[in-house]
């Protein structure tokens, strides 16, 4: 029997979901994709993950929603984004259970069109410090959905894929350009403005990346 390679890939339209949405394409699934409008102050994130997924044919879904708690800086504009990383401390860029509300969207999805696999972004080598980039939240989400779902308890696992998981962003930038990821269309910066920042959390991950590549960034020339 052929193996089911139809897949969900939640993309954000940053560099990680982008280059794990190609790097799905190569192993040769069949993925739709799921963008999110969480109430995100940089919504331009939105518009880039759309036009990524139109430009590869490729069927998506945007969940809307909207945390009315807020409790980050990413949908409180009236909290600072940070501009120094303290370590052993979470941003306030953190998204209260932002990945488990995502993760939990696709899996019910996957249900629906039968789909074995979730892939995302997740990264926790170059990374904020978000508990919910980790491994250990991978396996445990894992577990809930293999015990939580019709298709676990039917002995048909959804399995969760987060290939970029131990890869640094200059890997993960070398991965891009080695799969063609029009870096170009990708979006990083918190504040979503005509240009990135280059002093948010993100930028600079992501500066970091390409500097250590010996690759520029297209964004940088803008």
């Amino acid at each position: 029997m052929k193996k089911n390679k139809k897949c969900i890939v939640l993309l954000s339209g940053g560099l990680d979901s982008t280059t794990t949405l190609y790097y799905v394409l190569n192993k040769g699934y069949n993925p739709v994709c799921l963008i999110f409008d969480y109430g995100q102050r940089h919504k331009k994130e939105i518009n880039c993950a759309k036009k990524i997924a139109k430009s590869l044919g490729l069927k998506y879904f945007i969940v809307k929603f909207s945390l009315p708690w807020k409790g980050s800086s990413l949908l409180d504009k009236k909290l600072k984004l940070p501009i120094k990383k303290q370590k052993n401390i979470i941003p306030s860029t953190y998204v209260p259970a932002r990945n488990i509300i995502f993760l939990s969207f696709a899996t019910s999805l996957a249900e629906v069109i039968n789909a074995d696999f979730i892939f995302y972004g997740a990264n926790q080598i170059d990374f904020s410090g978000y508990p919910d980039c980790r491994k250990v939240f991978v396996d445990a989400f894992q577990k809930m959905i293999n015990v939580g779902t019709k298709k676990g308890v039917s002995g048909k696992k959804i399995k969760i894929v987060a290939p970029l998981i131990n890869l640094s962003k200059e890997e993960i930038v070398k991965l891009a350009v080695k799969l063609k990821v029009p870096l170009e269309n990708t979006w990083s910066c918190y504040k979503g403005g005509k240009k990135p920042c280059g002093i948010c959390d993100s930028c600079k991950f992501r500066e970091l990346g390409f500097k250590k590549a010996g690759i520029v960034d297209p964004l940088a020339k803008r």
